[in-house]
């Protein structure tokens, strides 16, 4: 059967491009382009918390995020501020202050921190500060870190949780 020549050229054309694969990189780059943009907006609202092993945080339906601040832990051994330990445990229960002074001094010392600084007339800055207690430390111990946070002029006090499984989202809250 003879060819008509449009099957002959059909046929040159494919033997021609036969092998050669042609890849657009213009519209790859666009989506790459829009993706790291995507990324770069999306990563800077993330918060997190220092992760202690250590620490059996409580459980909550709070839904709020938390915020980035200075961070105390309470764990069942020591307080640590910023991850630092400034006192044990043994030390705070054998005294009957209820200020705990090594905590307020290393608090101000996070205060006069840059962050914290104002221009004069300007609007003062709100210290806040997020307090990480093990579930298993009693209240009166809680309650002594929050007053000493009180007495080292942090106005906004924040309990970190843990989000109950049942809840809408996880994590970490205050």
């Amino acid at each position: 059967m003879k060819m008509s020549r449009r099957a002959k050229r059909m046929e040159r054309h494919h033997k021609r491009n036969r092998g050669k694969v042609n890849i657009n990189l213009v519209s790859l780059m666009d989506i790459f382009t829009i993706l790291v943009f995507f990324l770069l907006v999306n990563s800077s609202e993330v918060q997190v918390l220092p992760n202690a092993k250590t620490l059996k945080l409580p459980e909550s339906i709070a839904s709020l995020s938390p915020k980035e601040t200075v961070v105390v832990m309470v764990s069942p051994d020591e307080i640590l501020v910023q991850g630092h330990s400034v006192i044990s445990l043994t030390d705070v229960y054998a005294s009957e202050e209820p200020i705990i002074d090594a905590l307020v001094t290393r608090l101000k010392e996070y205060a006069r921190q840059p962050r914290f600084v104002v221009a004069e007339g300007e609007e003062p800055i709100r210290k806040e500060i997020t307090i990480m207690g093990d579930k298993s430390i009693p209240f009166s111990l809680l309650k002594r870190v929050m007053m000493t946070c009180t007495k080292a002029e942090y106005e906004t006090i924040s309990l970190a949780v843990m989000k109950r499984p049942g809840s809408s989202g996880g994590g970490v809250s205050l």
